[in-house]
């Protein structure tokens, strides 16, 4: 545990000063006001990239999905809203919110037995009602007040920051359980693929759910690349405080109904 937390240091410790501007004045710890686009043009031949995949490979597994019965899709979308608390609990934790915490910790051991990995939600029949959002290291680090420092949109995972990109290494060096068990650690019961399946899983259970509000924002933005970046964003800032108001857009497109729980 001590060489994590000296290691999450050192590493924040190092993104604070690459983009810190010629003014001395750290970009991350700017919460409000606009984010730089610091790598516009890389960013933007990424997500043309992206979007190819995504025409390619993404949206057509994502249509499939949606034609298969309902209970199979639920039960999918159980499972893995089941091991997203695996992240959720320790961040949970750091943020403080211990009763959250508790709570999630019940559900997680509860589904995963009693209701079968989670396909079935036991636990909310038993009384632990699934009232939680889900938590990651990027929304922790936003909690303790560190900014979003430059916009980036990353191959594949899509749009990110400085900040949520910490978070998402934080897990690789040990902060998501069920990426330790298995790609970190060799064990018997789990092998990599196990890990890359449920991403991938996640990513098509997504995007099945929100087609029609992508189809509907690719169609009535001017700037397609601008209105993801500036939704995102806003977004991020509404979950990190934890707030049910609904996502303003740049247009009048269906980004408030773009499912992320």
């Amino acid at each position: 545990m001590k060489k994590f937390i000296l290691t999450f240091i050192v590493y924040i410790f190092s993104i604070n000063l690459a983009f810190s501007g010629a003014d001395g004045v750290n970009n991350l710890s700017k919460k409000k006001g606009e984010v730089k686009d610091c790598f516009e043009r890389v960013n933007r031949a990424t997500f043309a990239f992206n979007q190819g995949l995504d025409n390619a490979i993404f949206e057509p597994l994502a249509k499939g999905y949606r034609k298969l019965p309902n209970p199979i899709r639920k039960g999918t979308s159980n499972v893995l809203s089941n091991l997203s608390n695996l992240i959720t609990i320790p961040n949970n934790v750091l943020q403080g919110d211990f009763k959250t915490a508790g709570i999630n910790t019940a559900r997680l051991a509860v589904n995963t037995t009693v209701g079968i990995f989670g396909i079935f939600d036991a636990a909310s029949q038993m009384g632990f009602i699934k009232s939680y959002k889900k938590e990651d290291y990027g929304q922790t680090l936003g909690s303790w007040g560190v900014g979003e420092g430059c916009y980036l949109v990353l191959p594949i995972l899509g749009p990110s920051t400085v900040r949520d990109l910490s978070g998402s290494i934080i897990n690789v060096i040990g902060g998501d359980p069920w990426y330790n068990v298995t790609v970190r650690n060799d064990t018997q019961y789990f092998k990599d693929s196990d890990y890359f399946i449920s991403r991938g899983g996640d990513g098509v259970d997504f995007r099945s759910k929100n087609i029609d509000s992508f189809e509907n924002l690719e169609k009535n933005s001017m700037d397609f690349y601008a209105s993801v970046r500036s939704l995102y964003i806003q977004d991020r800032r509404k979950k990190i405080l934890n707030s049910d108001n609904i996502t303003e857009t740049q247009d009048d497109s269906d980004w408030d109904e773009l499912q992320s729980n």
